[in-house]
């Protein structure tokens, strides 16, 4: 049975709008266990208040953020999958019609950069990347829109046979030079390897990751570790009030690459948009947990 367009159009939609009224569960547990561990008075303070507005937002069907950043969608479609009909324009569609009749409207954020007009729609959008499942018989999408706030401070970069340490003074100095302004505590994905498009890639992935998955590469594992305690002795804390909560999580995987090694580093704010659903080939619809 083949996975309609009309499906896809209503669960892509249907995505995003939670992306905007809820914030992940693990994100929520761990803010909630932050507001205990913080040492900042201030810094506890500014997280029960962002819980207070994440729990509003679902409660009210609000808003949690006004910026709704720009539609994006990672598939995951298996080999023996069937369709009947187009997919990213049913995606394209199914967007249109959420920023038509969405309660409360949303801003125009999709933006021309030659020109500066904003829109619903424009070149590309939404944005979707695709990868494939073998001998699977159903499509995984997963729905992070960019916003303003990280979407300013990622960065990218090329080096020639780096140490372990230069990857990570990479990924603080991307950091300290964002300092308090993405809206803390973060979710950091870093990418190393693979093309300079790859690791871009490979660092999305890694922001979209689940919290609390040991890394199965000891190195990378341990680099983990260091990092998210590096970032958090910065001492920004919970949206730059100060504190020790400065990241929630950081994420790193790697593709085997050349002698140039790009190193990618992709940050999600503290509302850490992403939702996800896996359509069957039979027509069911799963919407996953996070």
């Amino acid at each position: 049975m083949p996975i309609s367009s009309a499906t896809i159009k209503r669960v892509t939609a249907q995505l995003y709008e939670r992306s905007l009224k809820t914030i992940p569960r693990d994100t929520r547990a761990f803010l909630q266990r932050a507001t205990r561990t913080e040492t900042s008075p201030t810094g506890r303070a500014t997280l029960a208040i962002m819980l207070e507005s994440a729990d509003g937002a679902q409660r009210d069907d609000a808003l949690v953020c006004t910026d709704v950043g720009i539609p994006t969608y990672s598939l995951k479609i298996g080999t023996r999958v069937q369709f009947d009909g187009p997919v990213r324009a049913a995606i394209r569609d199914g967007f249109a019609d959420l920023a038509a009749h969405i309660s409360p409207p949303i801003l125009k954020m999709v933006t021309n950069p030659l020109t500066h007009e904003r829109s619903y729609a424009g070149k590309d959008m939404p944005i979707v990347s695709v990868d494939l499942l073998d001998d699977a018989d159903f499509m995984d999408i997963v729905c992070a829109p960019k916003a303003m706030g990280t979407g300013r401070w990622e960065a990218i970069d090329a080096f020639v046979y780096p140490t372990l340490e230069q990857i990570e003074r990479f990924v603080l100095d991307t950091m300290l030079r964002a300092g308090s302004q993405p809206c803390l505590p973060l979710v950091i994905g870093v990418g190393i390897g693979g093309t300079f498009d790859y690791a871009a890639r490979l660092a999305k992935e890694q922001v979209l990751r689940p919290f609390g998955q040991t890394n199965p590469e000891p190195a990378l594992a341990r680099m983990e570790h260091r990092l998210r305690d590096a970032v958090n002795a910065m001492g920004f804390g919970p949206m730059g009030t100060g504190g020790d909560t400065s990241v929630m999580a950081v994420h790193v995987d790697y593709a085997a690459s050349h002698g140039f090694v790009p190193v990618a580093v992709c940050i999600n704010c503290w509302i850490n948009r992403r939702t996800a659903a896996r359509i069957h080939g039979d027509g069911r619809v799963e919407f996953l947990e996070d």
